[in-house]
């Protein structure tokens, strides 16, 4: 009887063997994105529990407990997350729309389809199922204008939430899969609201210089889907200045034939009708940045991403199409636009152009190519602008390498050359820049910076550079304290110590400044920033447009923030800034004072008030030539407005700003040859700006990327020649009316 026993054992075993070893060989079967994270549905998937604290960055485990399961399906790249959060813990449940960044409870799921570090994808999530999205490049460069196409859902019980979310795999261009599979690179993050404590797997950070290459490899059985999608849609415009009605329409095309190509196109595309700017009184030579929320440019535009390594400069500046027109008659009209994404191999690709329409109408076209080698990659952009209003035409070539060697260093580097011909003339610059980054551990990270620019490189035909004809050092050192004690009030603080070398290409000073910056995290989840800049005596050759320098004095700016999440009903913001004058630097100080309060009357509707007073001494303005003109200035500010989510399908934004100047003359100064600004007599009024910027903004969601937008908007901005305070024109901002309109606007997606 005991072998038949045994034998029974053994077939008993194998049955139980059988079913088990089907599950495992058998496809993943679909999630049912409900919130609700089933043990069926996510049998196979990778588990991760070893969630540890980046925030502060100190790499202990998280205080409160965290699981993942990643899970390649036929849909799509399936993540779930459980977060215990027992009812002693306060949970956030405040709305938040679109995108916004606010201290709530919440989950990203960051990755990179490539594995290759180049270009990531953030998908949150929060405790109440509203969510941001971003593309990520550049390391740690977060551009939330793109919105894609996901399934997410929340579920929220007595000792935690959950989170389940689908990315499709048509949501981006990637490479070819080998062997089956397909190996991404994979960072999930959770943050509690009440504290702002981020726990990790793995344990990376975006505050450190390396980021995206720190996401951990993981291999999934490979899937793939073609996607082709439509949206058409259509607007009208009252015009209540004008009095006339104007319709019009447009379609954005997405087509995905495989996993490696996808292409998409546009026909008269939404300039963003629906999307207002920030206001923004600019009297300085260097021109405003503005983002772009078109669909078509920030669909899957992180290939094109080519900075020149400081602040907002890029080869590919998308807000140019579309932008003012060359004949002065308002912005150029968009016929139409194609991009093309993809790859071969190891190497990427991208291609884009658009035209616009009319005798002014600019055509834009740009390559792309990124070829990955393991430790190192190396990428190419060009560019070409046809300009026939102006009789002009712009080249740019880009080369780009990334070099990790090791760990710890990473060396950035990029050489551009712009090619302007124009009236039979052509004009040829240089750029080049190199980073080298060195984390020396935990603590210690050190920063070599360095730039040159030659005074004929122009990349503004497509791309943007604040100034070129620069020459700029710095050496930054950077000291991480993440272990501070328990009844500290900061959780963290990393602090930044800067030296800064400037000159133009003629060998003149711009600028030698020492720069001190500490950035604190609080227990509470706010933060808390200041920072110190001493400038040596220099020059200025940018305030008289090319008509000679200027010597500035010996200078500093202080400059303090605080950001203090939501308690009860309450939430501000607060900033103040110190610093010396244009032209006797310290001895003559000025301020600016910033405070905005939210007040949330329940979690779904809140009002917020910003008001900002600044007194700006001895401020200098361009005239003409080398004429300038000396003002003391104050300046009114109020940014206010509604968030309203109603629901979950729709919103309501009210949005408010209005701004009051003034400038009263001191002295009128021309630059004479020395550099020094010589008291002339010459005629410089006073003068006074007011400007206004109001929109109400309401959106219903009829289907994932598929909208009804009704916007009303009015603002104006009037320049006065002579004195009124800055009180009485930001009171007379409110009569301004140079543009009013009634806009309707419906966008329809339809996936084939």
């Amino acid at each position: 009887m005991r072998p038949s026993n045994r034998r029974s054992s053994r077939s008993l075993a194998l049955r139980a063997l059988v079913p088990l070893a089907l599950l495992l060989a058998a496809p993943a079967m679909a999630v049912d994105v409900d919130g609700h994270i089933d043990p069926l549905e996510w049998q196979g998937a990778k588990r991760i529990t070893d969630f540890r604290k980046t925030q502060p960055l100190n790499g202990e485990p998280g205080s409160l407990p965290t699981e993942a399961w990643v899970l390649s399906t036929p849909e799509g790249l399936a993540v779930a997350f459980r977060c215990i959060q027992p009812p002693d813990v306060p949970r956030t449940h405040q709305r938040i729309r679109r995108d916004e960044q606010a201290q709530v409870d919440r989950v990203n799921l960051m990755v990179d389809f490539d594995g290759d570090g180049r270009t990531g994808y953030n998908f949150m999530v929060t405790l109440t199922d509203d969510l941001n999205d971003a593309v990520l490049t550049n390391e740690s460069r977060f551009n939330t204008d793109w919105d894609g196409n996901w399934k997410h859902a929340v579920s929220e019980d007595a000792q935690g939430w959950s989170v389940e979310m689908l990315i499709p795999w048509y949501i981006a261009p990637m490479r070819k899969a080998i062997g089956g599979e397909r190996t991404i690179g994979l960072y999930l993050d959770r943050v509690i609201g009440s504290t702002g404590e981020r726990d990790a797997w793995p344990v990376a950070s975006f505050n450190k210089p390396r980021f995206l290459s720190d996401f951990t490899p993981v291999t999934l059985p490979a899937y793939t889907q073609s996607l082709f999608a439509i949206t058409p849609y259509a607007v009208a415009i009252r015009d209540q200045v004008r009095g006339d009605n104007t319709f019009d329409g447009g379609a954005d095309i997405f087509w995905k034939p495989n996993g490696q190509t996808q292409l998409t196109a546009t026909i008269n595309p939404d300039f963003g009708q629906v999307e207002s700017d920030d206001l923004v009184v600019n009297f300085g030579a260097e021109e405003t940045f503005f983002t772009d929320k078109r669909p078509f440019f920030t669909e899957n535009q992180g290939i094109f991403d080519f900075s020149m390594l400081i602040d907002n400069s890029q080869l590919i500046y998308t807000r140019r199409v579309g932008g003012p027109s060359d004949d002065g008659n308002g912005s150029g009209d968009v016929t139409g636009a194609l991009k093309l994404n993809g790859s071969v191999g190891a190497t990427r690709y991208g291609v884009m152009a658009a035209q616009e329409s009319g005798d002014a109408g600019r055509t834009f076209s740009a390559l792309r190519l990124i070829h990955d080698f393991g430790s190192q990659t190396l990428g190419m952009e060009a560019t070409r602008v046809d300009r026939p209003w102006l009789d002009r035409d712009a080249d740019v070539l880009g080369i780009d390498h990334r070099w990790q060697p090791n760990a710890k260093l990473t060396v950035t580097s990029n050489v551009v050359g712009s090619a302007i011909d124009q009236n039979a003339t052509t004009t040829r610059g240089y750029g080049a820049t190199s980073v080298v980054e060195y984390e020396m551990n935990e603590r210690w990270t050190q920063e070599w910076l360095g730039m040159h620019f030659d005074d004929k490189l122009d990349l503004n035909d497509f791309g943007y550079l604040p100034r070129n004809s620069l020459n700029y050092l710095h050496y930054e050192v950077r000291r991480r304290f993440a272990d501070l004690p328990a009844d500290s009030r900061y959780a963290s603080h990393v602090w930044h110590w800067r030296v800064v070398g400037m000159d133009n290409d003629h060998g003149l000073s711009l600028q030698r400044q020492f720069r001190v910056i500490r950035e604190s995290q609080l227990r509470d989840g706010g933060e808390a920033d200041w920072q110190l800049n001493l400038n040596a005596p220099a020059h200025d050759d940018e305030l008289t447009r090319g008509h000679g320098a200027l010597r500035t004095p010996l200078n500093a700016v202080l400059d303090w923030e605080r950001q203090s999440p939501r308690k009860g009903n309450w939430a501000w913001e607060s900033e103040v800034e110190l610093m010396g004058s244009d032209r006797v630097g310290l001895h003559r100080i000025g301020y600016a004072a910033t405070f905005q309060p939210t007040y949330f009357i329940n979690d779904a509707f809140s009002v917020f008030t910003g008001v900002t007073y600044q007194f700006n001494p001895d401020w200098l303005v361009w005239q003409h030539d080398n004429l300038i003109g000396s003002f003391d200035s104050h300046q009114v500010m109020l940014d206010a407005g509604v968030n309203w989510n109603i629901g979950s399908r729709q919103e309501l934004r009210v949005k408010l700003q209005a701004l009051g100047l003034d400038a009263q003359l001191l002295q009128a100064y021309r630059v004479n040859g020395d550099m020094r600004a010589v008291a002339v007599d010459d005629p410089v009024n006073d003068f006074s700006v007011r400007n206004l910027g109001f929109q109400i903004r309401y959106r219903y969601e009829l289907a994932p990327l598929s909208d009804l937008y009704v916007v009303y908007g009015r603002g104006g901005y009037a320049f006065d020649p002579l004195y009124r305070e800055a009180g009485r024109q930001f009171s007379r901002s409110f009569d301004l009316r140079d543009s009013e309109q009634l806009l309707v606007k419906l966008a329809y997606r339809f996936e084939l």
